[in-house]
């Protein structure tokens, strides 16, 4: 099982290697009908259906009615391939559009009509849509357990990945906080996403969402305090 807790391994990210092509005799030989798409695919479903302890390669080679060594034709390692499946799974997020450039304030008492209400939940609003976004990604994680171990063992810098932290900086630049104060808001929302594959993934969604309440209040506070006495 691939864990945080594998530092004697150095390793370089399957997003920071080129992968040469192989020569054309060779391509000849790889195996017909795989791709590097549906072998990642079909390690997604694997992860979902049996759980990171019970993956390997010949278990995925299996699935796919292929020998484990054809697999080696598209990936280097088992590890290239657990990255791209983690990039994978983070694709399925829908990240929410960019808000109003103009901050929005808080209002003081938070509607809760649904598990995605609470402050600032209208359209153009950071607040809602920085709460849409935690209530998404907490649900991916529930949809794919295997995501928040995988997040705390690789980098986490494919495509798919930093795309939502670019959706999420956009969110606070639309808070009116400094550049300093927004780096600081950025960590706390990351390890609060985070934190959501451990605790916070099995508390009641109404534990979820107060906690999530006092971060974006937290948030809210700091960027009213400073809008004061600016």
């Amino acid at each position: 099982m691939v864990t945080a807790a594998d530092p004697e391994e150095t390793r370089t990210s399957v997003w920071l290697t080129a992968r040469p092509a192989a020569p054309a005799r060779r391509r000849s030989e790889a195996p017909s009908g795989l791709d590097r798409e549906r072998i990642t695919a079909a390690t997604v479903r694997l992860l979902d259906a049996e759980g990171l302890g019970r993956f390997s390669m010949r278990r995925l080679a299996a699935e796919l009615g292929v020998t484990a060594m054809s697999l080696y034709w598209y990936v280097d390692t088992k590890h290239d391939l657990l990255e791209l499946a983690l990039d994978r799974a983070l694709g399925e997020l829908a990240l929410p559009a960019a808000p109003d450039p103009k901050p929005e304030a808080l209002p003081e008492s938070p509607p809760e009509t649904g598990p995605e209400a609470g402050p600032g939940t209208g359209p153009a609003a950071w607040p809602g849509r920085l709460r849409v976004l935690a209530c998404g990604y907490r649900k991916l994680l529930v949809a794919h357990p295997w995501v928040a171990p995988l997040t705390a063992a690789y980098p986490n810098i494919g495509p798919h990945a930093r795309a939502f932290d670019a959706a999420l900086q956009r969110l606070l630049d639309a808070t009116g906080l400094s550049e300093a104060r927004r780096t600081g808001a950025h960590l706390a929302v990351s390890y609060f996403l985070h934190g959501c594959g451990g605790v916070a993934r099995r508390l009641p969604e109404r534990d979820f969402r107060l906690a999530l309440d006092v971060l974006i209040a937290g948030i809210g506070g700091v960027a009213g305090s400073a809008a004061k006495t600016a």
